[in-house]
């Protein structure tokens, strides 16, 4: 586990050989079995955690139904920071949708780590920055494109997915039924056999 864990931290262009390894011996690793729910809507966050492999996912019940919002996959943080950083109630859960190896830390252990290494609180607050653009982009994505474009962007940004989490979660997440789910991969994929 700790060989995934120098991989993931090496993609860190801005850490040194030291810093990573500095990091890698304080770093809590834990193993979560497939359907370990991570934080519960109601739950204080008080937890982060980066994915070194698995798949976790976000979702809101609405009404009784699952409403699928994020996949997490390798290399990509999992955090809940409204409720984490304004100690407020999660309205969400997360939920490992495979067996997962997730970094585990929290807000002692972050301050710890930036104290060890001083320009580590630039590189996390560089790192959230850059993922809260990505979310930015896929939100006005998803806003402004079809199911069909959403599943085909989807296919391109990760196309194992697809094959890891069960379909009507798939199908949740592009805000459709599984039944229009099957329609629109029956359409793609007969246009791209026919390219």
């Amino acid at each position: 586990m700790k060989d995934a864990l120098i991989r993931f931290l090496k993609s860190f262009e801005l850490l040194t050989p030291d810093e990573i390894n500095i990091i890698a011996d304080h770093t809590n690793l834990k193993t979560f079995p497939k359907g370990t729910i991570l934080l519960e809507e109601g739950d204080i966050s008080k937890e982060c955690y980066s994915v070194i492999q698995g798949c976790v996912r976000e979702y809101y019940i609405v009404d009784g139904i699952e409403k699928t919002t994020a996949f997490f996959t390798e290399g990509q943080p999992v955090n809940s920071f409204t409720s984490g950083i304004n100690g407020t109630a999660a309205k969400h859960y997360l939920e490992c949708v495979e067996e997962s190896i997730l970094t585990v830390s929290d807000q002692q252990l972050e301050q710890e780590m930036c104290q060890r290494i001083p320009r580590l609180e630039l590189i996390i607050r560089q790192e959230v920055e850059r993922n809260n653009g990505l979310l930015q982009d896929q939100l006005a994505a998803y806003i402004t494109s079809s199911p069909e474009q959403r599943f085909i962007k989807l296919l391109e940004e990760k196309p194992g997915l697809i094959g890891r989490v069960p379909q009507h979660q798939i199908a949740s997440y592009l805000g459709v039924t599984p039944e229009s789910l099957s329609r629109i991969k029956k359409r793609v994929f007969s246009k791209e056999r026919s390219l």
